[in-house]
């Protein structure tokens, strides 16, 4: 199809070209190129760091439709934001800014897309930056925006193939002059990147696409004018459109890592994708145990060199009409090996702690990193040794960075060490597993008796202002070879207030998830979001003002196959809040109507409790049963605190005697704001 307008070329003389491999794997990180044309403050070289000088390469870096490259905000004010409101105020200006983002940004409601205008970077404080439940949409005409180092993460719906929400990380609907660089994108609820209605002059870059099952879909119209770049992205755990571009006039993919791990629920359908007209040239990437790595259309024209294919099968095609074409008569690049593309994108691609941080950021840069590795490439090699390295007292916060791994062993976090986060670093939450199996009744090795239930936690964490994300605790326990002793078996146990879960994944049998305060008369506030809880018995349970918000519940069969459980087991103590779960999804591979929402746990008999579970807005399977409350240990649950409001699906019900819902009236008090009493959690 012929273009509809001249192209517009720039010359090789004033190009920001690709990242080196030495730059990459240190994290130096500084494109300190001005854009030809472009106006920025005098002082602009001097008087800002480099990275807010940053300009694109590939195709973002080309003169065209009126504009001179891609160099985002750089000549605007530097902001820095933490608040949702904030974040959208400058996005959404008409003058040029760059924002630096320096918190974990909620989106309200979920799946909200904040209207990107033109001359915007939009860039992550060190790694603090992040944007939960939502993400950016960039409209017809929108032009010169950066979007770097930010983690765009959890829109996720509990729907794999999510026909009815279009919530993305990055939508552009006709934009041109973008660059994408260094995110780590990942379980949103459509797709994760979305280039679509003639988006042009686009560069993609150096980011993590994970947990999804549409990665970076372009295209979407019959026209044939799109020029898009995609360069050293590491693509692991989606299932198609890796990507899939459709009538792209020029699409240049290299030093691409695209990954297909053994042993996973998530099974990628194919790889790099050239549908309709598109032109397409392929270099030096690394397709890695992928099913179809490279498909074609009839129509389509695509030519490969150097690529990497270990451990792939079924269709890796090239070939087709028409010329082919040269990258460099449009923008200069270095190609790495592609031998040398899994170890150096995993080592660069994604947020960099040296990229956006400012003097406006003092506390995050002040913050003490301490790495933990299993190959010793870290300075511990268990979490514990880490936590044992933080001083007592500790008056900051104190960053432990997991790298991938298993990590079997048991950790616990004194009371005397707060500010402390446990943070793993992989692309996914299932990257990094802490696990251990005691249980109750689990004998201790110097045979002075057995743990006990709060003794028998994976991780167990007293001291307050603890934070942890983007990894796995498990407690992998074996009910079945021990019938003999007291099955509870805690995953992770809190004993603190200001307890802060976020991304992470917790999984069991019995009592998985501890929710606990320091003493009876003490207030200990934990707010779970955006996580995995799973297990079958009491397995959230406790005496802690808890709130899991936007999580999955996932209920599991008995070690002998059965299905029967209770989710909660709240021990509250009287004038306290409980256990509320909030804008969540309760499911499972089980019977139905085979598992209550909780049941009272008057713990030691104490009659001065007070139990309470509420559970809104909350889609419920349906093997939550019809009554979904239950007595225990003699307690009637009826004299308790248990309620629904507004929940829905399958195991939902209307108010009866033995359903009680919350009025409109009630429903207002019992917010997370409620629970959480003041307190708002941040990721730091």
């Amino acid at each position: 199809m012929s273009r509809p307008t001249p192209r517009h070329r720039r010359s090789r003389t004033a190009l920001a070209f690709g990242l080196p491999l030495a730059l990459a794997a240190g994290g130096t990180l500084g494109y300190g190129l001005l854009a030809p044309g472009a106006q920025p403050r005098a002082s602009a070289a001097t008087a800002v760091p480099a990275w807010a000088t940053a300009t694109a390469d590939g195709f973002a870096s080309v003169n065209a439709l009126g504009q001179n490259g891609t160099y985002g905000g750089r000549g605007g004010e530097i902001v820095t934001v933490k608040t949702l409101a904030d974040l959208e105020k400058y996005a959404t200006a008409e003058k040029p800014y760059i924002i630096v983002v320096a918190a974990a940004i909620t989106m309200a409601p979920v799946g909200k897309e904040i209207e990107v205008r033109s001359d915007k970077t939009i860039i992550g404080s060190g790694t603090s930056g992040q944007i939960v439940g939502g993400g950016f949409f960039l409209g017809p005409g929108v032009h010169n925006v950066i979007i770097r180092n930010l983690t765009i993460r959890d829109a996720y719906q509990g729907v794999w193939n999510d026909k009815e929400h279009d919530y993305d990380g990055i939508q552009m609907d006709g934009a041109h002059h973008v660059w994408i660089d260094h995110n780590d994108i990942r379980h949103m609820a459509d797709g994760l990147i979305d280039s679509r209605k003639d988006t042009t002059y686009l560069t993609v870059s150096w980011n993590r696409l994970g947990q999804e099952n549409k990665a970076f879909g372009i295209g979407w119209t019959e026209n044939t004018t799109a020029d898009i770049t995609v360069h050293h992205n590491w693509i692991r755990e989606t299932e198609q459109r890796n990507p899939s571009t459709d009538n792209v006039a020029h699409a240049h993919l290299y030093n691409n890592y695209l990954q297909d791990e053994p042993g996973t629920t998530i099974t990628s359908s194919y790889g790099n994708y050239a549908r309709g007209n598109t032109s397409m040239l392929l270099e030096n990437s690394y397709f890695q145990g992928l099913a179809n790595p490279v498909i074609k259309d009839g129509t389509a024209t695509l030519v490969q060199r150097g690529n990497v294919f270990s451990g792939t099968s079924g269709r890796n095609e090239s070939g087709g009409s028409g010329p082919a074409w040269d990258p460099r008569s449009f923008y200069g690049y270095t190609l790495d090996k592609a031998a040398d593309v899994p170890s150096l994108v995993k080592s660069g691609a994604g947020p960099r702690g040296s990229l956006g941080t400012t003097a406006a950021t003092t506390a995050q840069a002040a913050a003490t990193t301490l790495t933990v590795a299993k190959d010793g490439s870290g300075q511990y090699t268990t979490v514990q040794a880490a936590v044992n390295a933080v001083p007592a007292d500790n008056p900051s916060r104190v960053v432990i960075a997991v790298r991938p791994g298993t990590y079997r062993e048991t950790v616990k976090v004194p009371a005397n060490k707060p500010h402390v986060t446990i943070q793993g670093t992989g692309s996914s939450r299932k990257d990094t597993l802490i696990v251990f199996g005691n249980a109750a009744g689990t004998q201790k090795p110097d045979g002075s008796g057995t743990y006990g239930t709060g003794g028998s936690a994976t991780v167990a964490v007293e001291a307050d202002d603890f934070q942890a994300r983007n990894l796995s605790i498990s407690n992998d326990f074996d009910e079945g070879a021990h019938q003999d002793i007291a099955q509870q078996a805690v995953a992770l146990r809190t004993a603190a207030d200001k307890v802060f879960l976020d991304g992470v994944i917790v999984s069991g049998d019995q009592d998985t998830l501890l929710l606990d305060t320091a003493a009876k008369d003490r207030l200990g506030r934990v707010y779970m979001t955006n996580s995995y809880v799973t297990g079958n018995v009491d397995f959230v349970f406790g005496r802690a003002t808890a709130v899991l918000d936007k999580t999955v519940i996932t209920l599991k069969k008995r070690w002998n196959g059965s299905s029967a459980g209770y989710v909660t087991a709240p021990s509250t103590a009287a004038g306290r809040k409980g256990i509320l779960i909030a804008n969540s999804t309760v499911t499972g591979d089980v019977s139905d109507r085979t598992f209550y929402l909780g049941r009272p746990w008057h713990a030691g008999g104490d009659a001065t409790l007070d139990p309470q579970t509420t559970v809104r807005n909350t889609a419920l399977s349906a093997a939550i049963r019809t009554a979904p409350w239950t007595d225990m240990s003699g307690f009637s649950w009826k004299d308790d605190r248990f309620a629904e409001y507004r929940n829905t699906g399958a195991g939902s019900g209307t108010a009866g005697a033995d359903r009680p819902q919350l009025t409109d009236a009630q429903a207002a008090d019992q917010e997370i704001a409620d629970w959480l009493a003041g307190w708002t959690p941040s990721a730091s």
